[in-house]
């Protein structure tokens, strides 16, 4: 691999919705990980509409707002991964209307948790680099 291989990164944007005892809520994928509700960011929108059709796609969730403003950037890396090694995640602040959403193949449960919590989780690394930040 060449240094631009190595240094590449995947962004997506990640919606943080908390409850009112600030654990932030996860979805299970359809592999029983846990994870952020998210999703990629395409090349031509920016990472608050990548939010709102995430959460329309994965959760039929209806978004009140999103910050103007990430709350957290996370790096991470998978090495298990061939395509997708490094991994970095823009965070938002995001409020829904209610937690009534379908199920989907990429959003199979819901759950609050607390960021010590997601440590005995079934996670990928990211949520787990998220957890840490949250208890600085």
């Amino acid at each position: 691999m060449n240094n631009i291989e190595n240094g590449w990164y995947r962004i997506s944007a990640k919606a943080l919705i908390y409850n009112e005892k600030w654990e932030i809520l996860l979805c299970k994928e359809n592999n029983w990980v846990w994870d952020i509700p998210w999703g990629w960011l395409d090349r031509w929108e920016n990472p608050l509409e990548c939010i709102k059709r995430e959460i329309k796609e994965e959760m039929w969730l209806e978004i009140i707002s999103i910050e103007n403003t990430p709350k957290y950037f996370i790096t991470a890396h998978k090495p298990e991964s061939k395509t997708r090694p490094w991994i970095a995640n823009i965070c938002y602040v995001v409020k829904v209307k209610d937690l009534n959403f379908i199920p989907s193949n990429e959003c199979t449960e819901i759950w609050f948790f607390s960021p010590n919590d997601i440590k005995n989780l079934k996670t990928i690394v990211n949520v787990l680099e998220l957890s840490k930040q949250m208890l600085i």
